[in-house]
């Protein structure tokens, strides 16, 4: 076996490994599979993370995931499908960065690796066992890497600086702390 065969052999085990695991998680939260939430439960979990509104962004996660997925096993349109995968997994990332680096703690191990690996398999190309390879890689051009990881970086820091302060804000029917209180009549 060849070099160029075993790199091409590697990037078909890696892409459909990772377009698999992309895929069935998303597919929880669009259909409900797999023991997930479908799209009404994915909805009020986004909510509840601060992303609104709710089935917009809970619609981009499933799609992001479940069709970045399946494209990347497939090998079809990889830099959009990576660069769509990547930026799913930057909010997932986003809600889990509180809570550490590692899984173990409720960390953004997981789908940082996700979307790192997503994001590599993107950027690399699908090689010559897929789909982008055998239509002739009219949607695997250098300006479809640069268009897709752009678009979705963009959009990634937009849903994720919104997110970041719907969560820093308190809600209105919430009372201030107690503190906040505290310190105003000590003055």
């Amino acid at each position: 076996m060849t070099a160029l065969n075993r790199r091409d052999l590697g990037l078909l085990v890696l892409r459909v490994g990772t377009g698999a695991v992309l895929a069935a998680h998303g597919a929880q939260k669009l259909f409900g599979w797999f023991g997930g939430g479908g799209i009404e439960g994915t909805t009020q979990a986004m909510e509840a993370m601060g992303f609104t509104p709710g089935r917009p962004s809970a619609v981009a996660a499933g799609l992001g995931e479940a069709g970045g997925g399946a494209l990347l096993a497939l090998g079809l349109a990889t830099p959009a499908a990576g660069a769509a995968a990547a930026g799913a997994m930057a909010g997932a990332v986003a809600v889990h960065a509180p809570a550490g680096f590692f899984a173990m703690s409720g960390g953004y191990e997981y789908p940082a690796f996700l979307g790192f690996t997503a994001a590599a398999i993107g950027v690399t190309g699908a090689g010559r066992y897929s789909l982008d390879h055998a239509t002739g890689h009219v949607v695997d051009q250098p300006w479809v890497v640069a268009a897709a990881f752009f678009g979705t970086a963009l959009a990634a820091a937009a849903v994720v600086g919104r997110r970041a302060q719907a969560v820093a804000q308190p809600e209105p029917d919430e009372p201030e702390p107690e503190h906040i209180h505290a310190r105003e009549t000590e003055g």
